[in-house]
């Protein structure tokens, strides 16, 4: 039986308690990707001027490139922020990497993207990556299905064929203990060239939905 006040490290990770109030109050939160220091200072002045929560994402060079360094003066910066900012890394497909990543301690969050494997697979590196990365109070998100396409930092789906998530495929992930998904409805990575998105909102219904779950757990 919990103690009573025992605090969970999920209460105070920042990332998903600025997903938890956008959930609970019906609004959506940028998530940018900043490539240098003008842009993250740029970012957190533009947050705070429009009294917003912000999520800043990196994408894997911002480790094997940098040394980190724009990582750590994102983290910086957030702390300092009059608003609630959190530090996400996007599509981190080397499990290595990822390890690193919240061992690094300036991450809120970490996307645990292995879902150019297939996906036997893709559940078992999830399992224990998420598993990892909660013994050191950092949030996870996975991708159920397969996202089109490729863009900075996802180096292998661009060659893969796209697979739309399933609510089933939702209820197997959430076993995994990840803390939040990125579903296949119709999205891509990259441009979606002039036809334009073509979302299964249908889908995403039966998803949202289908689960029994609410939006966010």
């Amino acid at each position: 039986m919990p103690s009573v006040g025992r605090t969970s490290w999920r209460d105070t990770n920042k990332h998903l308690a600025i997903l938890r109030q956008a959930s609970e109050d019906g609004y959506g939160v940028i998530a940018a990707i900043a490539y240098n220091i003008e842009q993250i200072l740029g970012l957190v002045s533009a947050a705070e001027k429009a009294r917003s929560p912000l999520i800043i994402q990196f994408f894997p060079w911002a480790i094997t490139f940098t040394g980190a360094l724009l990582v750590r003066t994102a983290a910086d910066a957030a702390s300092r922020a009059k608003v609630p900012i959190s530090i996400h890394l996007d599509h981190c497909q080397d499990p290595e990497l990822v390890k690193h990543a919240a061992d690094m301690g300036a991450f809120d969050s970490i996307m645990v993207d292995m879902s150019h494997h297939d996906k036997a697979e893709n559940l078992r590196l999830t399992r224990e990556l998420v598993e990892y990365c909660h013994e050191r109070r950092v949030a996870t998100e996975a991708e159920p299905g397969r996202i089109e396409g490729g863009e900075d930092g996802v180096v292998d789906t661009d060659q893969l064929e796209g697979m739309k998530t399933t609510a089933e495929e939702v209820d197997e992930f959430i076993l995994t203990g990840v803390d939040a998904l990125a579903p296949a409805f119709g999205n891509i990575h990259g441009e979606y060239g002039q036809g334009g998105p073509n979302l299964d909102f249908e889908r995403w219904a039966h998803i949202d939905g289908g689960t029994g779950l609410g939006d966010f757990c």
